[in-house]
């Protein structure tokens, strides 16, 4: 029997998710874990701040063309702005992370969030509608980058 840890992660619903008009099939998904929210908002992302998000992939090739994706800049101006969402709860970073599904979308269940609604550009960007933190450390920092 696994020990549950109460954990607080950030979940991102991304502009694609926005545009699509996914949040409430996504906040669904998420219900039905059973995690509390605890923060929320709905804001446009500055330069400095997708570019501390991502930090880890600033080497990349592919790591303009995610920060322009963050900010929505491919969906217009309606669409430069995500939700981010705090939840809370037992196992939550690893549970939330199995419903977000694989980044790559088409390598994520069809049942999860990613295979469900994701896709992968014509550039090869993962537009994979939310982020979810990866594991503690992840979401310690992101939550106090976002929140």
């Amino acid at each position: 029997m696994t020990e549950e840890h109460i954990e607080n992660t950030l979940v991102i619903v991304k502009p694609d998710g926005l545009k699509k008009s996914l949040t409430g099939n996504i906040l669904t998904k998420l219900a039905e874990a059973r995690f509390m929210i605890i923060g929320a908002k709905v804001l446009r992302v500055s330069r400095p701040l997708a570019e501390q998000h991502y930090q880890h992939l600033k080497d990349k090739p592919f790591f303009k063309d995610l920060i322009d994706y963050i900010q929505g800049k491919p969906y217009g101006p309606d669409f430069e702005r995500v939700m981010a969402l705090v939840y809370k709860g037992p196992n939550a970073i690893k549970r939330i992370r199995e419903i977000a599904g694989a980044t790559n979308p088409e390598e994520a269940d069809s049942v999860s969030i990613r295979g469900a609604f994701g896709r992968i550009t014509t550039k090869g960007v993962f537009e994979n509608v939310i982020h979810a933190s990866s594991d503690a450390k992840d979401a310690e920092r992101e939550i106090k980058l976002w929140f």
